[in-house]
């Protein structure tokens, strides 16, 4: 059986975390869905990481953010978006004196925290 006809989302609406960066919660979720409101304090930067079974799209609604795809550099601002196909490697740091807000909307098969292999991270979870 193909991937595509397995779908598994562990994510539900209201599910939420702290990390040592920030936080993020669930706002919606559904068959090859999740989105999340992630907020980034000022200074932190998310690990270095890829995901085998998702893509990402992530928007700043609040803040500045410099985002890293592949061997691309972005600085955004509130109002302007990346994707993040399977498999690149991505992080964003808070470059702003305040907090720093995306949301980010998954799309795959399979979705689920333990799609993040991490590369590299300022907090020793590699």
């Amino acid at each position: 059986m193909s991937e595509q006809n397995i779908a598994s989302n562990s994510y539900s609406v209201g599910a939420s975390d702290t990390r040592p960066w920030g936080s993020w919660r669930v706002i919606d979720a559904g068959v090859g869905y999740a989105v999340k409101r992630i907020t980034v304090d000022p200074g932190n930067i998310l690990s270095l990481q890829r995901h085998q079974h998702r893509s990402e799209h992530w928007t700043v609604v609040q803040g500045h953010a410099r985002v890293h795809v592949g061997d691309e550099v972005l600085d955004l601002g509130a109002n302007e978006a990346v994707y993040i196909p399977v498999e690149a490697l991505h992080r964003i740091q808070n470059v702003g004196e305040q907090s720093m807000v995306f949301i980010e909307v998954q799309c795959g098969a399979i979705l689920d925290e333990n799609d993040i292999e991490r590369i590299e991270d300022d907090y020793g979870r590699t």
